[in-house]
């Protein structure tokens, strides 16, 4: 599995090329051919932002000439899909936000559409989003309401106000209210895909308002499906991790002040790089009714200065009967993965019961050879 900057690579470079070559012979495209060689050292973003530079470079007409290139290359027969997406809907953006007309603003949010089902369009509406909110998300709307699941997860992928990878669009953070109608409007859809993009937007909008969240989510739970209940879950994840009353309390679980636990103990003090750690608890329910838990594990991380960070994993959900005693065991891995980079010394694992932290284990992470 390639790591994530290896996403957009020469591969994708020369497909790009040749893409856009067959859309218009004869044109040179000295920028685009020279950036084939110029990825290497660049993140993924950066990548993305390089191709499209280049393109713009070399297709410097007005916008409906350009538009016309890329639809050109869509409906040509060189492969255009995949990677080479996200620079390509990155410079239609661009290009519709630099001719700064009506018509280019709504021309370059459909094509948009049109493209992303060959990869996603989420990054490149992030501009058209900052550049006239109230014109892109009218548009947005509508996409709620597509045959197409691909378009219905990109109006609300599109407009979640942390989306990964991409830049943050201030007029988005400033109203968190603004989305709302698009995750209302989608959170019953029939596609598992497009669901779970609401309850990651969902989840987004609760770093910064909990309280609006756990409201709205307690009306879909007024009006649910078959699917609300999972998708609400989801949704709330950090807010449970986090111990959020409310959260807690629209999905079932009681204070966990009746539970003892005994634990975690761990199986080494000591375990090598790329290694696991190993631990078990005991948790008891010493009250006169049932204990529904969200039952998490926290490991705090070595950073490269020395300190320590926390990072909650989910660990199980669990309903206790008065005076149930229940054994749990885990493995964690710190095998190297690419979006998480490990630092040896100490850590430490902590239990978190419905947002209460109890017990702590330490170990050392030893260098690795």
């Amino acid at each position: 599995m390639p790591f994530a900057d290896e996403l957009i690579g020469e591969h994708t470079a020369q497909a790009l090329v040749t893409a856009i070559a067959a859309a218009t012979p004869g044109t040179p495209l000295p920028a685009l051919r020279g950036a084939v060689g110029e990825l290497a050292t660049r993140s993924l973003r950066e990548r993305s932002d390089l191709l499209r530079d280049a393109l713009l470079h070399d297709l410097p007409g007005n916008y409906p000439a350009f538009a016309r290139t890329i639809r050109a290359a869509r409906d040509g027969r060189a492969f255009f899909g995949g990677w080479l997406i996200w620079p390509v809907t990155s410079a239609v953006a661009a290009k519709a936000i630099d001719e700064g007309s009506v018509e280019a603003f709504d021309d370059a949010m459909a094509i948009l559409a049109e493209l992303t089902s060959r990869l996603t369009s989420e990054f490149a509406i992030r501009g058209l989003l900052e550049h006239d909110l109230d014109r892109a998300m009218a548009t947005v709307l509508t996409w709620a309401a597509s045959p197409e699941e691909d378009i219905r997860r990109l109006a609300s992928e599109g407009t979640r106000p942390f989306l990964p990878w991409s830049k943050r669009v201030p007029a988005l953070l400033a109203n968190p209210r603004a989305t709302l109608p698009v995750i209302n409007a989608l959170y019953r859809d029939d596609s598992e895909y497009v669901r779970r993009s609401v309850a990651n937007h969902l989840n987004d909008l609760s770093r910064q308002q909990p309280d609006l969240v756990v409201q709205t989510a307690a009306g879909w739970l007024a009006e649910p499906d078959e699917n609300t209940a999972r998708l609400v879950r989801h949704g709330l994840r950090t807010l449970v991790k986090k111990g959020h009353p409310g959260a807690l309390e629209l999905l079932g679980f009681t204070h966990a002040s009746t539970i003892e636990v005994d634990g975690p103990t761990l199986a080494a003090t000591r375990i090598p790089y790329g290694g696991t750690i190993g631990f078990t608890a005991t948790i008891t329910n010493t009250g006169t009714v049932p204990a529904r838990l969200a039952i998490d594990y926290i490991v705090h991380h070595t950073k490269a200065n020395g300190g320590q960070r926390g990072k909650t994993f989910k660990l199980t959900t669990a309903t206790l009967a008065p005076g149930e005693r229940r054994q749990l065991s885990r493995e964690h891995s710190f095998r190297e993965i690419t979006t998480r980079r490990y630092y040896p010394g100490a850590h430490a694992i902590e239990l978190q019961l419905n947002g209460v932290v109890s017990g702590r284990g330490e170990f050392t992470l030893m260098a690795a050879d």
